[in-house]
């Protein structure tokens, strides 16, 4: 971050960043640039999972890891279109990077996650761009069994925020309605039917057609709801990227 405000200051137009453990070949830097400067996108990141073939040399704890992490990644940033979140190959146009806000963006693994929540709220495009990774006989400092965890604590609160940010205090949809009153439905509905189930446990009486349709009709319709949110969700990716909007007001 600190060489994001450095860059800006010396007039980059497009800023590229690469982690300094010999596993990014910069002569992909043009491909990480080119959609940037074609205004196609507004950031740029890797993706090691385009050519199967490739991740054979993955190690598997890696691609499982990441699989997970891109899986939640996907729920709290919104941008359901990439995957691989936690690559640190990127290149991100000056005009967005002056709108991040630098002192809230997490310090520690989570960076290149918690930018891409942070890349959402200012509706920026994010484009993924096919990478093989170079693995050596070094040893990653990251483990994902010390930080799972904190993934999944924070990526909660992106998720959170997003969703407040862009669906109720940005603007409302339908999407506005269906996830609290999907949410609503689905926890009455398995309250319910546990509560049930434990009292005929213990007093075996046998629960009536309309009690079990009590607690399956909520479940059934919360859960539907919920799908509807995501589809729609899925459908809110930013597709018109800001550097192009600037270009358009400079014009």
């Amino acid at each position: 971050m600190a060489g994001y405000k450095v860059a800006i200051a010396d007039g980059a137009d497009v800023i590229v960043k690469i982690d300094g453990d010999g596993q990014m070949d910069p002569g992909l830097i043009m491909g990480f640039v080119s959609p940037i400067l074609s205004r196609e996108a507004d950031y740029a990141k890797g993706n090691r999972f385009f050519d199967l073939e490739e991740i054979r040399a993955m190690p598997k704890m890696r691609i499982f890891g990441n699989a997970v992490l891109s899986f939640i990644t996907k729920f709290s940033s919104g941008y359901w279109n990439i995957f691989d979140p936690t690559n640190g190959y990127t290149a991100i146009h000056r005009d967005v990077a002056m709108h991040l806000p630098f002192e809230k963006i997490s310090r520690s693994y989570f960076f290149e996650t918690d930018m891409l929540f942070r890349l959402n709220t200012i509706r920026a495009v994010v484009v993924d761009v096919p990478m093989d990774a170079r693995y050596g006989e070094e040893v990653s400092n990251l483990k994902y069994s010390r930080v799972l965890g904190e993934f999944l604590w924070k990526n909660t609160i992106n998720f959170s925020k997003r969703v407040f940010y862009n669906y109720y205090l940005r603007d409302m949809s339908i999407a506005s309605i269906e996830l609290p009153l999907g949410l609503g439905m689905l926890i009455f509905g398995l309250c319910f039917g546990v509560f049930h189930w434990f009292d005929t446990m213990q007093t075996g009486t046998v629960n009536s057609a309309g009690t079990v349709m009590l607690s399956a009709l909520p479940l059934i319709t919360g859960m539907q709801l919920l799908l509807a949110f995501i589809s729609q969700d899925i459908r809110d990716i930013p597709k018109r990227s800001i550097s192009r909007k600037h270009l358009y007001k400079l014009q």
